[in-house]
């Protein structure tokens, strides 16, 4: 039989980031408040994470209501209008309606309509899972503009007494655009799973109908967000240098060329061993918005690059090495130029 000849896709072309917007709920929560719930004392708290204050979304600051700001935001930076958008990509753990897709409402919202839309769940790396699957799309001339979300509400899935997580999680949304490139504005990712740490961190139970038609007993029995710190802390610390070390391999690049290092803001206590572990360069910019945000998971990496670049403390067209990592035990991370 005649064997059907497929059209061989066109020459691969270069990527980057266009623009970068963010939303930061109003509510500002500081670690007395922690305290006060928690029975952790306000310099621990401090100690142990390097958070001073975090923002907890209220009932209007919807993921898609964040997201989309954050969209909108990232659109008007890279001069994009939102029918040029192709594909639409939220990451999230906490859009706690099966279907539709978060990505779907918000494409919806700012006005894409014409773009495909889908979620990806990969906890604090989904990320930069999202770039690397956008970055591929436009390489391979399957879009011309993909929109990449990062948004969470993880005060919702919080036992806001526990003492292992209350004081860390957080909300907020940040996105990107990532379009066509004259140069290589995005490297390959590196990524991986390793399944047999996933009772480290992950939810306490399963969804049960009774919660999402409106919840029986006590908060602090829903199904929520749970840590052994101890166990993410250890693999963050002897895993992911070794994973930088394979994205640096991967570009041809030194960590001596690095201008900006931008870790999912997961802890203050394993950005400070990354960095000692990695030598960066004295000038290297390193991303600490954890201390005002707390760890919004897949929101916390576009979150902090556009605070550095608002802030003036990173530059368009720097060299930033991105790494997302959290609950499976997953990492993702890849080296960009800053839009």
């Amino acid at each position: 039989m005649p064997t059907t000849t497929l059209p061989s896709p066109s020459m691969p072309r270069n990527t980057r980031l266009l623009g970068v917007g963010s939303y930061r709920p109003t509510r500002v929560v500081d670690n007395a408040q922690i305290a006060a719930n928690t029975g952790l004392t306000e310099d621990w708290i401090l100690a142990r994470s390097g958070i001073h204050t975090r923002r907890w979304a209220d009932s209007a600051e919807t993921l898609p209501v964040m997201g989309a700001a954050a969209a909108e935001k990232a659109l008007a930076m890279a001069g994009v209008v939102p029918s040029q958008i192709d594909c639409v990509i939220a990451a999230s753990i906490t859009h706690l309606v099966q279907t539709p897709a978060l990505a779907v409402d918000i494409a919806h919202r700012i006005g894409s309509d014409r773009a495909a839309a889908f979620d990806v769940g990969a906890a604090c790396a989904g990320f930069c899972h999202a770039i690397a699957l956008a970055s591929d799309m436009i390489r391979l001339h399957q879009a011309e503009h993909v929109l990449v979300i990062g948004a969470e509400r993880m005060s919702d899935i919080l036992n806001h007494h526990d003492q292992s997580t209350a004081f860390l999680f957080a909300d907020g949304a940040g996105a990107v655009v990532v379009g066509p490139a004259t140069a290589p504005g995005i490297g390959p990712v590196t990524w991986r799973a390793d399944g047999s740490r996933m009772t480290a961190l992950g939810m306490s139970a399963h969804w049960e109908r009774s919660l999402v038609e409106g919840g029986q007993g006590s908060p602090d029995s829903w199904p929520s967000i749970q840590m052994v710190g101890w166990k993410v802390f250890r693999w963050a610390t002897t895993e992911l240098a070794p994973a930088v070390q394979q994205i640096l391999d991967s570009t041809g690049l030194t960590i001596e060329e690095i201008d900006v290092f931008i870790p999912h803001q997961a802890n203050m206590l394993i950005t400070d061993h990354l960095v000692g572990a990695l030598g960066f360069k004295e000038s290297t910019v390193v991303a600490r918005d954890i201390v005002r945000s707390g760890n919004t998971s897949a929101a916390s990496i576009p979150l902090a690059l556009d605070a550095l670049l608002e802030s003036g403390a990173a530059r368009s067209g720097d060299t930033a090495l991105l790494l997302g990592f959290g609950a499976g035990l997953v990492y993702a991370g890849q080296v960009v130029h800053l839009p």
